[in-house]
């Protein structure tokens, strides 16, 4: 298990925004939270990642106690939120923006710097990683293209690479399909399922269009209020009926 949560707490104030929440998501696997608005899932994310200290219960992220560790920090252990990924940059081409969200380039170092042959030796590994990437995601047909014009589920595809060329090992991601329509929604989850299967990428996905999801994902937990109310198969969830009252109502 990549990562389990005990009992995680964190409030505003007088609200508990997330209320001894325990979860866990296997390796290399497709996790999916839903609940309807405010009822904790970005918050709890928030609090697992490093955005905000958790006030109680404990994470744990490949085996270690990372409870309270910062942003940066679960960053540089491989937990990464596509936010942390800044925007791509519009003027340059895609593969640019990968190659410029890999990590520990040894032409950073001065002294490495002096060693040509070991920054020759990173370049052709990182472009050779990129390239990997770009196939993966479809985006290989348009390496040299600037994402300002690209539709917006490339955008979002950019958005994922650059993740993995951070060296990612679980990556999260909040609604991931908003406002790409039905198509590049479906698109966008067969490449997260090619991640999965090709290079062994955990995802933790909140997403409202369940619709879309439920086909994609290995597990799934429900919140309400806070708490973790159903969790399950997507079949299991999408008949149960608790769920089905959070959502309808009733």
């Amino acid at each position: 298990m990549i990562l389990k949560t005990d009992k995680l707490v964190k409030r505003f104030g007088g609200l508990i925004a997330v209320n001894e929440v325990s979860i866990g998501v296997e390796d290399s696997s497709i996790t999916l939270l839903i609940g309807p608005n405010g009822c904790g899932k970005t918050t709890f994310v928030n609090a697992v990642s490093g955005y905000y200290k958790p006030d109680g219960g404990k994470v744990y992220f490949m085996g270690e106690d990372v409870t309270g560790l910062p942003l940066h920090k679960m960053y540089e252990k491989g937990f990464v939120r596509t936010f942390q990924i800044p925007s791509p940059f519009l003027q340059l081409s895609v593969l640019e923006n990968l190659l410029l969200a890999a990590r520990d380039h040894p032409g950073e170092s001065f002294t490495k710097h002096l060693l040509r042959s070991s920054w020759r030796d990173y370049e052709r590994e990182i472009v050779d990683r990129a390239v990997q990437v770009m196939k993966i995601l479809g985006l290989e047909n348009y390496w040299d293209k600037e994402p300002a014009s690209l539709d917006a589920g490339a955008l979002k595809l950019i958005e994922i690479g650059r993740a993995l060329m951070s060296g990612a090992k679980m990556i999260a991601l909040d609604e991931p399909i908003a406002g790409v329509n039905p198509k590049l929604a479906h698109n966008i989850f067969s490449h997260i399922v090619k991640l999965r299967d090709e290079m062994r990428i955990t995802f933790l996905i909140i997403e409202h269009r369940l619709d879309i999801a439920l086909k994609y994902v290995d597990f799934v937990y429900a919140m309400h209020q806070g708490r973790i109310i159903a969790s399950g198969t997507p079949d299991e969830i999408a008949r149960n009926e608790q769920v089905r009252m959070v959502y309808v109502g009733g």
